[in-house]
Order: structure tokens, then sequence, then C-alpha cells
């Protein structure tokens, strides 16, 4: 007779191939297993995890609006499960592992920047700690202390540079008073009299392990969902990859794009520290985004995605950034950043491992139309490390055929020789699967997908990369200012400003420092001061406008400026 365990496996297995099917009884055996399921005591935490994510891809891609109720029931009492198993003294690692983190009634540690680790203490005050355990030990960490610490903690330099030993959590406990370590090393980094991006490099360099208890926070993976105001039901198939035109897509009118409240962003920044820190992800803009830029598109089959810039004084010195992420039917299904110059943009996009069976190929085509709509792009590009480069989460679920069936190219060409060979391959037989080590070399390089434009070339970004600019300003620096940045930053700045005939002394902090940065590689243009007078204004017109309260209008007249475009693409494309 079938042990309990093994009859629990095969309603898993039954379930999961449900959520994605659609066939005559479907809803009601969706219905049946989901009640079986619940009533049964899960005592394996692999088991319970296959359950845990069946149930949020459920509650995103709903089959019936019956499914709903019961499918929140089970997450909202989640925490229960998991509690039980850790009182049974079960081993939990199984919930540390990257696509598993996140559950309710789980604890997380990880080390954290000085600005999610200060929005988080603030969030969630009495369910962070510092994990002392994994810390005081740490060499490095010690070394960091001994830097920093002295700058609040009166006389600790008199023991840390000089002795063996030092106790560290004496000095600290001695001088926090009452309130808790955290929260008063977080006080005193933020009363530095230090840039915000210093302090943080400050911060990080101790490496500071937090642990947090998940409980039953709306905070958990299991519960980081809110109620649309209408949920989508799939009463039929999901869309397959095979069936998502992209350059029909591209080709729909340009989706509405909802600016929102600064009020209204503050909480969408908010929500998407959320969705990242229990997943124990960090992404520049997902950290660091700015509350006054974002903006909200609804596109349909219970789709919503917002997107955001950055602050002025956390740009980047050349690119446009732009970071977002997706809400299906509530539930956070992906994040997305985007990097842009000229009418060229780089894409991130990164479903969550409990969402890729659900309609990927459709959302990204989503996500496309708004980058495009915000930036006005004509050439979209795919960094190696998404399809396959140093990634084997993206070689294991193909990600290069994820983005060559979208129609994208290689921008090599050898590496277009070996998907041709590989694509003939698959015509000649339905079984064949290339094999990793193809698909590592096909993941060495950019992908490309450009929007048929007659007056942009084909091609013109294949090898083309912001680093080329960066490692050209540095030979220079090194060849000609020995090395010191400030040299070169004064002397760029100078003779630039009076190829432009460029009075800054009036301008702000921020375009002052925008102007700085683009002077650097400025200078490298040969004949700037032959530029016509028009060339110019426009010019100094795009670099005040990288400090602008949205960057996008700095991204798109970039895009009207040729001769600009043509010299740095000279400058960046590989020698």
């Amino acid at each position: 007779m079938p042990s309990r365990s093994h009859r629990l496996n095969r309603l898993l297995d039954q379930l999961e191939k449900a959520r994605t099917g659609y066939d005559p009884g479907h809803n009601a055996a969706i219905a049946r297993l989901l009640s079986q399921i619940s009533k049964v005591e899960i005592a394996d935490p692999r088991q319970l995890i296959r359950f845990h994510e069946v149930l949020l891809f459920l509650r995103a891609f709903p089959h019936a609006a019956a499914h709903i109720s019961p499918v929140e029931s089970a997450l909202d009492s989640f925490h229960q499960r998991v509690e039980k198993l850790v009182a049974a003294g079960t081993d939990m690692s199984g919930f540390d592992d990257f696509d598993a983190a996140g559950i309710a009634g789980t604890t997380m540690q990880d080390t954290l920047s000085f600005d999610v680790a200060q929005w988080l203490a603030a969030h969630i005050p009495r369910k962070v700690e510092i994990a002392w355990d994994d810390y005081w030990n740490d060499y490095n960490a010690q070394r960091a202390r001994g830097y920093s610490w002295p700058r609040f903690i009166p006389w600790l330099e008199e023991d840390a540079d000089v002795e063996a030993n030092i106790p560290w959590k004496q000095w600290l406990d001695q001088a926090r008073g009452r309130q808790s370590a955290l929260t008063w090393l977080l006080t005193r980094f933020a009363k530095l009299p230090l840039s915000p991006r210093q302090r943080s490099e400050l911060f990080d360099s101790l490496r500071i392990p937090l642990r947090w208890r998940l409980e039953n926070l709306k905070l958990s993976r299991t519960r980081n969902w809110t109620r649309p105001r209408h949920f989508y039901i799939h009463d039929q198939r999901l869309i397959q990859r095979s069936e998502v035109s992209l350059h029909q897509e591209l080709a729909r009118p340009a989706p509405t794009l909802e600016k929102l409240s600064s009020r209204s962003g503050e909480s969408v920044m908010n929500s998407i520290r959320e969705v990242m820190v229990v997943r124990y992800r960090e992404l520049y803009g997902t950290t660091l985004g700015d509350p006054r830029s974002v903006v909200r598109a609804d596109l349909g089959r219970g789709v919503i995605m917002y997107f955001w810039g950055l602050p002025p004084e956390r740009r980047l010195p050349l690119r446009a950034y732009l970071a977002g992420y997706t809400l299906k039917n509530g539930v956070p299904i992906n994040y997305i950043e985007a990097i842009g110059l000229f009418e060229w943009i780089e894409v991130g996009f990164n479903t969550f491992y409990t969402y890729r069976q659900g309609e990927t190929a459709w959302v990204y085509a989503q996500a496309v139309r708004c980058l495009r709509a915000l930036t006005r792009a004509k050439c979209i590009s795919i960094y190696p490390y998404q399809i396959g480069q140093n990634n084997d989460e993206a070689i294991d679920s193909g990600a290069f055929w994820f983005y060559r069936k979208l129609g994208f190219r290689s921008g090599r060409s050898n590496l277009r020789q070996l998907c041709e060979k590989e694509e003939k391959k698959i015509a000649e037989n339905s079984s064949y699967r290339t094999s990793s080590r193809i698909l590592k070399q096909l993941g060495q390089a950019h992908m490309f997908y450009e929007v048929n434009q007659p007056e942009i070339e084909s091609g013109a970004w294949d090898y083309f990369s912001v680093r080329n600019l960066g490692l050209l300003v540095n030979r220079r620096m090194a060849r000609e200012f020995d090395g010191d940045i400030e040299k070169i930053r004064r002397a760029s700045t100078a003779a630039v400003s009076r190829a432009l005939k460029i009075h800054s002394s009036r301008w702000n902090a921020s375009q002052r420092q925008a102007l700085d940065r683009w002077c650097l590689v400025l200078a490298l243009i040969p004949d700037l001061v032959r530029w016509t007078p028009d060339e110019k204004r426009r010019l100094v017109e795009i670099i005040r406008e990288k400090s602008a309260v949205s960057e996008m209008p700095y991204l798109r007249n970039t895009q009207l400026h040729s001769r600009l475009r043509k010299e740095l693409l000279r400058l960046g494309c590989e020698r």
C-alpha cells in the first residue's frame, strides 16, 4: 500500500501539472486537489515547499474565482505548518535555498547594504537583529570595525589600534544604552558627516549579518500580495511562448503610463524592497529608486507594471536608468531593469522561479512595450549574464532560446552561425536539445532586437560597451595625469567648458556633477571645439538634463544628437 508521503507526492504532481493546463473538468480537479492536500499534515520540507509554490502560482494565475479564497486561506495560515516543523526539530536548511527563501514562519539571514538595513530595521524593528554569533570572529570584519567604530565610540582606538582580542560587544553595549545594537549603529552611521554614498560604503565594509523573523508578516513571500480591484481569471489555457510575437506586440499602440504621486511612489518603493529582501536580492534601482518618478501601466490580463528612475545624486555618469516590477493579480512575479544611451537600452528581466511557467513571454513583451514608451529605444540588448554567461540558472532554463524565439540575435557572427546550426538540428529532430556546453558558448555575447527603423543601421551597437569608454578614460588618466583622478577631472572639465563655452558657476551641484562626469568622455573627442554652435548648444542642454527630475528627456534628447551618437559609438566599440 502506498505510503502517505508517496500519496502526497502524487497529489502534488497532479496539482503542479494542473496549474498550467486547461481541459474539461480542470477547475473541479484543482479544487479537489487543493482540498485534499490542505487536509494533510506535511512533515517533509520539500513537499511543503512544493505546496507553497503551487499555491502562490494559483494565486497569481487563478483558473476559477472559486479557487481564490481557499488558496488565500491556505497561504494566510501557512506559517503554522512551518512552525510545526521547527517545533519538531526538522532540518530547515531547505528553506534557505535561493528559490525557497522567504516563506512565512521561517527566519532569514543576509548581509544587507546600509540603505536596505536601515529600511528593514524601520519596517520590522522587533523582528530584525544582528546575527552576532556569525560575526564577531570574522577577521576582516574586525579590521573594518577598528576603522569605523572609533568615529562614534570614544577611546575605542586606544584599544582597537594596538590590542588583540578586542571585546567589541562590550564596547558596543556600554555605548548604546537602551537602544538595540542595530538601531544604535544605524543611527550613528546616518549622522556621520559623509555623503550618502560614502556612508553606505563605510557601513557595507563592516559586512554585518542581519537575521529577521518572518513569522506571519505580509513581508513574507507567502503573504506578500494584495487584492486587485478585479481578478483576471484564466478560464482558458495560458499563453505559450510560441504564441507571442514581439514584433506584433511592439506594433500595438503604446501603453498608457500613469504618473503616480510621491506618496504613492513611496508605497511602491516599500513594496519592491519587501519583494527583494525576502528573495536574498538587491538591485541598485530597487534599493535607491526615486519615489517621485514612479509610473504605472495596466496591461490587461491582471498585469500591472511599475517603473521608476533614480534620484539625481545616485545616477550613472552617462546611461539613463529604469527599474520596475510586475504584479499579476496583485502578486509580484518579476523585476525589471533597463539602462540606456541614445536609442539603445540593455534590459534585464527576471521572472521569479515560482512563476516561470506563467505567460512569461507575453509578460516580457509588455515590459518591452512599456520601456519603449518610456525611452523611445529602437535597439533592445540582452546582457550575456541573462542568457548564461557565468549563470547556471540561465543555462538550465534555456534562457538563450527564450530570447532567440522572440526574435533576438547574437551580436557575434560566429555565435549566429552556431545558433543557425542548432536551429537546423532542432528542425530535423524535434527531440533534440541543445547541450549545456553549447548554451554556454551562445551565452558569451549580447543579444539584440532591433525595431525596424530605416534611420538606424542594423548592428550599430553590436560591439559597443560603456566599459570601453571608461577604460579609454582610465588609459588617458594613466598616460597624461600620472593616474590622478582629480587632475584628469579638472583638466577635462576646463578643456570641455572652453570648447563648449560653458559657464557653470550658476549650475546647481547635480548639474556640475553631470558636467564633470560627461567631460571625462567628451575630452576624448579631438574635434569637439569645431562642432557647430547648434551641436554645442544641444550637447550642453543634454548635460544639464542629466540631473532633471526625470532622466527620460535626457535619454530622448541624446537620440536627436547624431554627431554625439557617432562619436560615442566610435569610442565605445571594441578595437
